[in-house]
């Protein structure tokens, strides 16, 4: 048996790549995953809280009677249900997870049904529904159930999905089912999210590549069909790139975010100090408070956020890549589609990239209906990362120090 050489050791931590070292070795730690994702959805949650009682605060003064913390306050309310849900769904088994997804996306289906029917129409789109005195969107709730209930059928035949029956049965047709739901109510955006989940879930379990043109060059043909069949949304799909040409109509929105995102520099113009806040940029504490973020905080305040996401997306695919139970492979992986591509709309939105379809920033955008089952969301991905085999054994490992630590000053105390 051969030991280290000390002057090895040293040079390798002190090195010119000694960083790399450092990050690579604090990267490989069992908890490595359980920290990172409470971290970066921590400082998400954080900052979309500053965010919205900033771009919300001249909204709410006029709408609200003189109250300037009227948006934020409901919005502490849904974090105040959504933090203990998320707390209740790490410690969750997951045979009771996959026992409640048939459940789960049953009564998701109702609720979409319920909203194609008889639900409330905003900016064009009918996908809010009442349920006594409150309003919620029943296609954020169903992202989080479908997500799970394909887990849920993949991972029971993970040995037979070599067949292209097996990964084609029952998902796609009851996310599509879901998905047309969702488009009767006119709600392209949401229905496109869908539809990228469809396609990541159909990728990680192995399906054929010429699936996936056929399926893009399809929703590609309804996409445009939809588009066409209402003339704001094909005003806003054919002025997306460049918003100044209909300055006064259909590109003020993204006209003005793009002012907002020019003026905050590198590092903004500080917490509060917006100016397009003030009645120029619609929506701007939900699907635009992207812009109103790259005004306060610039550049790095913009960066930040996306490193976040990219940190929750990096530590969730650790997570599916450690695991042998194909249930938290999948839902893990799905998750990660959910919101790492439901933010790259938004962000594409507001720097007009993409089309303004309504998506709002995970996290960060006000509305406790999106809020809520991300937080979920991401609760299950932290128990997921806590029942790692490593994670598991260092936790137990934790306690039983804590636990011993404890005892010893106990006796120490009482024999002072």
């Amino acid at each position: 048996m051969t030991t280290a050489n000390p002057e090895d050791t040293r040079r390798r931590t002190s090195g010119p790549l000694s960083w790399y070292v450092a990050l690579r070795d604090a990267l490989d730690r069992p908890l490595t995953s359980y920290y990172l994702l409470l971290g970066a959805s921590g400082l998400l949650l954080v900052i979309g809280l500053i965010m919205v009682l900033s771009a919300s605060s001249v909204y709410s003064y006029e709408q609200n009677d003189g109250n300037s913390y009227a948006v934020v306050e409901r919005q502490l309310m849904w974090v105040s249900i959504g933090l203990p849900a998320a707390w209740v769904a790490s410690r969750l088994p997951h045979r009771l997870i996959r026992g409640l997804t048939w459940p789960g996306y049953v009564i998701s289906l109702v609720l979409l049904l319920l909203t194609a029917f008889v639900g409330v129409t905003i900016n064009g789109n009918q996908n809010w529904l009442p349920l006594g005195p409150i309003v919620i969107q029943p296609s954020e709730i169903a992202k989080m159930a479908l997500i799970l209930w394909a887990a849920h059928v993949y991972a029971h035949k993970d040995r037979r999905l070599g067949s292209l029956h097996q990964v084609m049965m029952p998902v796609v047709p009851g996310m599509l089912l879901a998905t047309g739901l969702v488009v009767f109510g006119h709600d392209l955006g949401t229905a496109l999210v869908l539809f990228a989940i469809l396609l990541g879930m159909l990728w990680v379990v192995g399906a054929p590549g010429r699936f996936f043109v056929l399926a893009i060059s399809i929703v590609g043909v309804v996409a445009v069909f939809l588009a066409a069949a209402s003339p704001e949304r094909l005003a806003r799909i054919t002025n997306f790139a460049d918003p100044f040409k209909d300055f006064h109509d259909t590109g003020w929105q993204p006209a003005h975010g793009l002012y907002a995102l020019s003026t905050g520099g590198w590092f903004g113009q500080g917490i509060g100090a917006s100016q397009q806040k003030w009645g120029d940029l619609p929506e701007a504490h939900t699907d635009f408070i992207f812009a109103v973020l790259g005004e306060e905080l610039g550049l790095v305040g913009t960066l930040l956020v996306i490193g976040l996401f990219l940190t929750i997306a990096y530590a969730a695919l650790r997570v599916a890549r450690e695991t042998a139970d194909p249930f938290v492979r999948y839902a893990s992986f799905g998750i990660v589609v959910w919101l790492l591509g439901q933010m790259i709309i938004n962000v594409g939105m507001v720097l007009a990239l993409l089309p303004v379809i309504g998506i709002p920033l995970p996290l960060v955008s006000y509305g406790g209906s999106s809020l809520v089952p991300t937080l979920v969301a991401l609760g299950l991905l932290v128990g997921f990362a806590r029942r790692e085999p490593d994670a598991a054994r260092a936790l137990a490992q934790r306690r039983r120090d804590r636990s011993a630590g404890l005892s010893a000053g106990k006796v120490s105390g009482r024999s002072l």
